[in-house]
């Protein structure tokens, strides 16, 4: 049940991905516009993970879970009957509802450490951190053919009844034996504080093309952001409570791979982001591919089956030289697979392959973080930790496809004219830039490595 909470979240993260180009026209938006289906849930779960965790550390994780099925099944909802509508609004509406629910991550692990033997911990904190990934690219190949067979708001539906399933078992899963941590309070001010830095910075990223880099509205935002950020950290360090321990955040145990998270968050949305715009582009650009959206599933069916194999492989690796080892090998094949998308990308085998390896390499690194992080923190602390990385994995992400969106647009001549080859050539090469850095900043690294004192791999 776990599994499938889990699975209902990441899957409802990345179902759009295929179909912004249909959500663009459907909704009459443009594709920037669309690109917002994808941003706005990543910043609503970037907003809600950490009280989430928070909540479930004090009160129980079960029932925070049960809470974001729930919402999920909710957004889902309201994103179905307003697609048909062409309300642009009522289908980002939902899709915040639904982002509202990525607190379901952090409680599954928390309720997992709580309730499972020593001996099934690290199995199940890897899946679950697999997930995170098989569900977004599973999410991305059933798009496609759901739309061209049942239009846009099929999609919706399809999350829904994920989240019922859910839902329905998780009312049945008794809850834990042991209580919840001992007491204390959300913190609503870091909260706000927190949403509103996310949300000027993603703004100001995501506008500033439009608006203009220089401009009076960016700046603003932009000087916001850090504004808001340096008082979300001086609050974070005052409260009894904070949302946020910054220990979790900068301390020596967790600092590296929160850094790393982040950064690899960032490579791979912008990979998933570029790749349905750039296979979909029309034959006459001289991209040679033109796919309609159930061809583009299929061609990223290759990234989910691989991240299913990568997690028992994950698994394997980190119980024989830890999980940071199985992190940086997904990282460093993160860098090979995005840089030849960047630069070998003339044919379908050739985009198969890298797909394939892109697959491969992020089912190994998502698949040991969770072990990285739950190996570094103690019980009490689970919920906050896991729900901070999570935050990270969320943020990265939103950044990426800006990121992404941004670098590809960029190219174009002029805002109406569609962007040329060489900006999906930049913004894969970069994102392969980016997952490089991820494998660096995790090379040297002092203290325990892995679920519950594996070994240190230096």
């Amino acid at each position: 049940m776990l599994l499938l909470a889990a699975f209902s979240v990441a899957i409802a993260q990345t179902i759009v991905l295929a179909a912004l180009t249909a959500f663009a026209r459907g909704l009459d938006v443009s594709t920037t516009a669309a690109a917002w289906l994808l941003t706005a849930f990543m910043l609503a779960s970037a907003v809600a993970t950490p009280v989430a965790g928070r909540i479930g550390d004090l009160f129980g994780h079960r029932r925070v879970i049960l809470i974001g099925l729930v919402l999920l099944l909710a957004g889902s909802v309201a994103a179905a009957v307003s697609t048909p509508l062409d309300s642009y609004a009522g289908v980002v509406t939902g899709r915040v509802l639904q982002g509202l629910s990525g607190g379901v991550f952090p409680c599954a692990f928390g309720l997992a450490r709580q309730t499972l033997p020593a001996a099934r911990l690290s199995g199940v904190v890897a899946a679950l951190s697999a997930m995170f990934g098989v569900g977004g690219a599973l999410g991305m190949v059933a798009a496609g053919p759901l739309v061209d067979a049942a239009g846009p708001a099929s999609l919706f539906w399809l999350v829904a009844a994920s989240a019922l399933l859910a839902l329905a078992g998780m009312v049945r899963v008794p809850s834990p034996s042991a209580s919840p941590s001992s007491p204390g309070r959300v913190d609503l001010a870091g909260a706000a504080l927190l949403a509103g830095a996310l949300v000027a910075l993603l703004l100001a990223v995501s506008q500033g093309r439009a608006w203009g880099w220089t401009s009076p509205q960016i700046i603003g935002l932009f000087v916001a952001a850090v504004a808001l950020a340096t008082a979300f950290a001086v609050v974070e360090r005052r409260v009894a409570a904070p949302l946020v321990d910054l220990r979790l955040l900068v301390g020596p145990r967790l600092l590296a791979t929160n850094v790393a998270t982040l950064v690899l968050s960032v490579g791979m949305f912008s990979a998933v982001t570029l790749l349905p715009l750039f296979v979909q582009a029309p034959p006459a650009l001289g991209y040679r591919f033109g796919y309609s959206a159930a061809r583009t599933g299929l061609l990223m069916a290759p990234v989910a089956l691989c991240m299913l194999l990568a997690a028992p492989l994950a698994a394997r690796i980190s119980n024989s030289l830890g999980p940071r080892a199985a992190f940086q090998s997904g990282a460093v094949l993160a860098v090979l697979a995005l840089g030849g998308l960047g630069l070998l990308h003339r044919s379908v085998a050739e985009v198969l392959i890298w797909c394939a390896l892109l697959g491969l390499a992020y089912g190994l690194a998502f698949a040991s973080l969770g072990s990285l992080v739950v190996g570094d923190v103690r019980q009490e602390q689970t919920g906050a930790a896991t729900g901070l990385n999570t935050i990270l994995r969320t943020v990265g992400g939103a950044l990426g496809s800006v990121l992404a969106a941004v670098i590809v647009a960029s190219s174009a001549a002029a805002p109406d004219r569609p962007p040329p080859e060489s900006g999906y050539t930049t913004a894969f090469v970069v994102a392969g830039g980016i997952a490089l850095c991820a494998a660096v900043v995790t090379v040297h690294r002092g203290g325990g490595d892995g679920a519950d004192g594996a070994r240190v791999v230096h």
